[in-house]
């Protein structure tokens, strides 16, 4: 059992760590857009069908939006962001 906490605590540990870079790294290339731009990469996943992704990208979403006060988060434009994203995947 001990084994087992250990292991889901090291692979917790592991996801915290890549949402906090992926922050990071969004937030540093454009920190006004950082936001939007984890919008951009859940709406991909999600029509993608990868479940483990959209989990992914929605928590660097939040960690952008934690970290980084220059973010603008405008539910207009992440509604936008999933409408593109919708014309984009019913057009294949």
């Amino acid at each position: 059992m001990l084994g087992f906490l250990r292991e889901w605590r090291a692979r917790r540990r592991l996801r915290q760590r890549r949402i906090r870079v992926d922050a990071q790294r969004l937030s540093a290339s454009n920190p006004k857009d950082a936001y939007y731009e984890a919008h951009r990469h859940f709406a991909k996943a999600r029509s993608a069908g990868d479940p483990a992704a959209m989990l992914h990208w929605a928590s660097v979403a939040a960690e952008v939006a934690r970290i980084e006060p220059r973010a603008e988060m405008d539910f207009g434009v992440v509604l936008a962001i999933d409408d593109a994203e919708k014309q984009a995947h019913t057009r294949l």
